[in-house]
């Protein structure tokens, strides 16, 4: 069994920064591409970063120039750095691993519990 637990959210004021932390735990052989989401109050789950493996990276154009993404391969732990935080960016941001493999098999589309991130004054 594969699990991906997220860290690091909270409440920030306008401007502010915050370091989310997701570590996979299991038998994993390896994982591809782990990436970031977020679903806001009465809103779609929406793409915020992915990256892969060999470290290129995708953004969503309403977060590029203030977050980054980077993952520490031998950890299975990604991370989003999160600068100059907007309200408009609250929401509860989720992991993603579309695809880990692991010692008894493929695992598809994990998702992780969900960490709550809030701008606010």
């Amino acid at each position: 069994q594969v699990q991906l637990v997220e860290s690091g959210g909270g409440l920030v004021q306008p401007g502010g920064s915050l370091r989310l932390s997701c570590a996979a735990s299991g038998s994993i052989v390896s994982i591809n591409t782990m990436g970031w989401y977020r679903q806001a109050p009465g809103k779609q789950r929406e793409l915020v970063a992915t990256i892969t493996s060999s470290g290129s990276t995708n953004f969503a154009d309403s977060v590029k120039g203030r977050f980054t993404i980077s993952r520490d391969n031998a950890k299975n732990t990604v991370y989003l750095q999160t600068n100059s935080l907007k309200p408009e960016d609250t929401a509860v941001y989720y992991c993603n691993a579309p695809l880990v493999v692991t010692r008894t098999g493929p695992k598809y589309n994990v998702w992780g519990q969900g960490t709550q991130v809030t701008v606010s004054a």
